[in-house]
């Protein structure tokens, strides 16, 4: 059912409700949902039990699995579609939404929103949590990067120049993106920059990074990325299962590119690939903003470099691309580079874009 103000306001006919108790009063009305004082353990017990937890999978179910071992529950969810007609439905009590898109579709009223308002809905955050794993990364070969040291630090420097204009201009960096062949609305572009802002400038304990500082590759952070990925993640294959388990942060990224693009003035010499693509995760949106903002403010021609900003989508794999040489550079989540090498990739993370997960769980509130 479509969300109204009549469904948050409670059902008479249930009388005073504990504060997780489910209230689904079908077509008597009703709220579906849990009190705002009810507690993370209390509405995943719930929900778990009901079994309305809902994700997409395809890697993005390792948070859910270490926020549901947390809770001592089991590590199971629903399959969720690529919307939220589950969670506005009700067939999901508990849904998965990135916190600049899903969440934005749900709680805002513009074209394709579903109008819930953010006060009307609940956020379990991953940060919050302890459950956190690092998401948007750039990468590349190993074999790439030491072949091409000063290509990946031109690159390096001009994208994070890029990402700190994005950051700091928030709906102009959307509207370049938008002009770029945007993938959703203006709208939200414009609510998915700022809040994808707040992954790039915001660490998993909520402390600011300065922009002299984004895209640290920060080994506490990466260091749980690690370890819940060796945890819950299970390989088909033995051998790369035995493999993954040995990994150290030095197989999945190397800094040292980072830290010398970042404390250069913007000078690198001979670049050794002066023409360089990237492969993106997904189609044109402002979870990639800075890439494009730096393409539209000429800071990849600044350093030398022409690059092409390839679109992700369908059938298109960012880590086969790098590993295979079709493209130079590619942006993924930690976990890829990590299960990648474990079945027998190298790849290397050359710079942590994101410092905070956006990973959240929502839910409803009834009161």
């Amino acid at each position: 059912m479509k969300f109204n103000a009549k469904t948050l306001a409670g059902c008479t006919a249930c009388g005073v409700l504990a504060a997780v108790t489910l209230v689904s009063c079908g077509k008597d009305g009703g709220a579906v949902g849990y009190s705002k004082t009810a507690t993370t353990e209390e509405i995943l017990k719930d929900a778990s039990s009901k079994g309305k937890i809902g994700n997409w999978g395809l890697g993005n179910e390792y948070e859910v699995y270490a926020l549901l071992n947390k809770y001592n529950l089991p590590t199971s969810y629903v399959s969720q579609a690529f919307d939220m007609d589950g969670f506005d439905t009700d067939n999901l009590l508990v849904a998965s939404a990135m916190s600049y898109n899903e969440y934005g579709l749900v709680i805002n009223d513009y074209a394709g929103a579903y109008g819930y308002g953010k006060e009307n809905v609940g956020v379990i955050d991953m940060n919050k949590e302890g459950t956190a794993m690092l998401e948007d990364n750039i990468f590349c070969t190993r074999t790439f990067a030491k072949n091409n040291p000063n290509t990946v630090k031109a690159f390096i420097y001009a994208s994070m120049k890029g990402w700190a204009y994005a950051v700091n201009h928030t709906e102009e960096a959307a509207q370049i993106v938008y002009e770029y062949g945007s993938s959703v609305s203006s709208d939200h572009q414009k609510f998915m920059a700022s809040e994808v802002a707040k992954l790039v400038t915001k660490d998993s304990q909520g402390n600011t990074v300065a922009d002299a500082n984004l895209g640290k590759l920060d080994d506490t952070a990466l260091g749980q990325t690690l370890t819940l990925a060796k945890t819950y993640i299970s390989l088909d294959n033995a051998q790369a299962q035995t493999k993954m388990q040995a990994l150290t942060l030095d197989d999945i990224r190397d800094k040292s590119y980072y830290e010398a693009a970042m404390a250069s003035n913007g000078t690198f010499g001979t670049l050794e690939k002066s023409s360089v693509s990237i492969q993106l995760k997904w189609l044109p949106q402002a979870q990639f903003m800075g890439y494009y903002v730096a393409l539209k403010k000429g800071y990849y021609s600044e350093v030398g470099l022409t690059v092409n900003v390839i679109s992700g989508g369908g059938d298109i794999g960012e880590t086969t691309g790098v590993n295979q040489g079709t493209v130079d550079f590619g942006v993924t989540w930690s976990s890829n580079i990590i299960t990648c090498n474990a079945g027998g990739m190298d790849l290397i993370n050359v710079c942590q874009v994101y410092q905070s997960s956006g990973m959240y769980l929502i839910y409803k509130y009834n009161d």
